[in-house]
């Protein structure tokens, strides 16, 4: 049999004195110095710091703790809101229907006659023609497109004598008998600076917008429908140039009345009846 070495023997009975707290007269010095700190080592115990005397909020911020919080889901409600009131404002306000036509572009091109005729036609250097004066003077719109078309010195220059209806109350308009003043023609042909077109948009803005004609009544509907509403053909087929002063008479033969024959140069004009 194999003994076993005494330093072996010694060792284990130094550890189990070890583990038993007792000491062994057997164990060797540098077995019980090593075993010794650790039986005599004392215990570290954790203690914990004293705990901090809590101080009370103070009164405004415990009132916003407990406020009643919004949720996340209406924060983001709330700041689509100014979008919903733009879409619920264009849905509700009606559209404002813009009316094109002759009055519309006629009103453009009276800036240039203003400064004779005043801007609301309350006249000045030029005629009156507000409160009905252009319509008692011309009944009949082409006898107006005529003389703004040709101008009163034209009128002098072929003799005649008055323009418009010559059986006017109040008697009838000499070309020279406002002041003196002449009424520049504006017609391209006869020297001014206007189309045929515009100065029968200048000449409906005149008659429905400062005289005073109101295009329902039954004088003056006819009238309206066919040379000044927005869908009138006489005014598009001037614009586009398929018919003109000299040719309108026939061109629209088939209207009811007929329209009068309204030409380039100075002519007589028509009664009322």
């Amino acid at each position: 049999m194999t003994e076993i070495p005494e330093h072996l023997l010694n060792r284990s009975k130094a550890r189990r004195a070890a583990a038993s707290g007792e000491s062994t007269g057997d164990a060797s010095p540098a077995v019980a110095a090593s075993a010794t700190p650790a039986a005599a080592a004392p215990a570290k115990k954790n203690v914990a710091p004293a705990p901090k005397a809590a101080v009370p909020d103070p009164v405004y911020v415990a009132a916003a703790k407990n406020r009643r919080k919004i949720p996340f889901w209406a924060m983001s409600a709330l700041a689509l809101l100014p979008i919903w009131a733009l879409i619920y404002f264009v849905a509700v306000v009606p559209e404002e229907k813009v009316v094109e036509g002759p009055t519309a572009i006629g009103t453009a091109v009276y800036s240039s006659c203003a400064g004779c005729h005043g801007a609301n036609g309350a006249g000045g250097a030029g005629q009156v023609l507000y409160e009905g004066n252009a319509i008692k003077t011309f009944p009949h719109i082409e006898d107006m497109l005529n003389f703004v078309y040709a101008g009163s010195q034209k009128y002098v220059a072929a003799g005649l004598a008055t323009y418009g209806d010559p059986n006017r109350e109040g008697g009838a308009h000499k070309p020279l008998g406002y002041n003196g003043n002449p009424m520049p023609q504006q017609g391209e042909k006869a020297g001014g600076g206007l189309n045929e077109a515009q100065i029968l948009a200048v000449v409906c803005h005149i008659r429905y917008d400062l005289a005073g004609a109101d295009p329902k009544s039954e004088e003056w509907a006819a009238e309206y429908e066919a040379w000044c509403s927005p869908d009138s053909e006489i005014y598009k087929a001037l614009e586009s140039g398929s018919t003109s002063f000299d040719t309108i008479d026939k061109d629209f033969s088939m209207l009811d009345p007929k329209p009068i024959a309204v030409g380039t140069e100075p002519r007589l004009g028509t009664s009322r009846k």
